[in-house]
């Protein structure tokens, strides 16, 4: 669905609008669009509830990779502070996820393993500590001619165990909803009524946190039909075909919305809940 000038809380899902789904193999590449294009894209920070907090530290995740690649997300922290403000992507244990506009994407960082320019192990997570500063620089290619960027901001719970609760799958849906629907909101608020909204995303939640990669994608993909969300792009990583995305397509097409005009949530909630999803492990990044 394009822009339009109402906001709306969608508590049931319905079938008339649904949401375009591409896989793409690879992660964010912050591709510009065309000069002509009317669409307006969204890519996610895959927050710390305490925004930003660790751009300054050796780890090298999506996060922190996000801010050096956009310096000014660290002069906005910094500014915030300064001022006493936090930015915070949840508040009394209620995710609140937060949208920013506008950012210059100044520079290119190569993650990917090649021994040639000295990152046998590529550069993510704790790999980044280990290299020397020539590997990093190597890696790096100044944009001289900045993109922008918009970016949605949202954390997943940071772990658990055993089979999800009902109340942990709430939590997510309401999270990524709470974020797209966002999106939206302010997309149609900075554009004319016929812009499309296209959302990228990919594993949120399932590296350091140990999420279940099939149940965040699929959280992901519904609570984009729930906003109305005109495209989403998931990113798998270096899997092109990824098995556990293409499970939640299925799990989403043929158990949740098939042959149906409108669900209650509750009852979809209850749906995944009864699917018995266990959480995963963390990779340590």
């Amino acid at each position: 669905m394009a822009c339009n000038a109402t906001s709306e809380v969608f508590f049931k899902y319905g079938t008339d609008a649904r949401t375009e789904i591409e896989e793409q193999a690879g992660y964010f590449d912050y591709i510009p669009l065309a000069k002509d294009s009317t669409e307006i894209e969204w890519y996610p920070n895959f927050a710390h509830s305490d925004l930003f907090c660790a751009y300054g530290g050796s780890l090298f995740a999506q996060d922190e990779m996000q801010v050096a690649e956009h310096p000014a997300l660290g002069s906005l922290r910094e500014a915030l502070l300064a001022e006493d403000v936090m930015l915070l992507t949840v508040e009394a244990g209620m995710p609140t996820p937060i949208t920013i506009r506008g950012i210059e994407r100044r520079c290119a960082i190569a993650t990917d393993a090649n021994a040639e320019q000295g990152r046998p192990f590529g550069l993510y997570g704790n790999y980044f500590a280990r290299a020397k500063p020539e590997a990093i620089q190597l890696a790096t290619t100044p944009l001289n001619l900045p993109t922008i960027t918009n970016i949605i901001a949202m954390e997943a719970p940071p772990g658990g165990y055993g089979i999800y609760t009902d109340s942990e799958i709430e939590y997510i849906l309401v999270t990524a909803l709470t974020a797209f629907s966002a999106a939206r909101i302010d997309s149609c608020a900075q554009s004319n009524r016929g812009s499309r909204v296209t959302i990228h995303t990919g594993f949120w939640g399932c590296g350091a946190y140990g999420g279940n990669r099939v149940l965040m994608a699929l959280l992901q993909l519904l609570a984009a039909h729930l906003a109305k969300i005109d495209r989403l792009v998931f990113h798998t990583g270096s899997v092109a075909r990824d098995r556990d995305f293409a499970t939640a397509q299925a799990i989403l097409k043929e158990n949740l919305i098939a042959g149906r005009s409108t669900v209650e949530l509750s009852a979809l909630i209850g749906k995944i809940h009864a699917m018995d999803f266990p959480w995963g492990i963390s990779d340590g990044n």
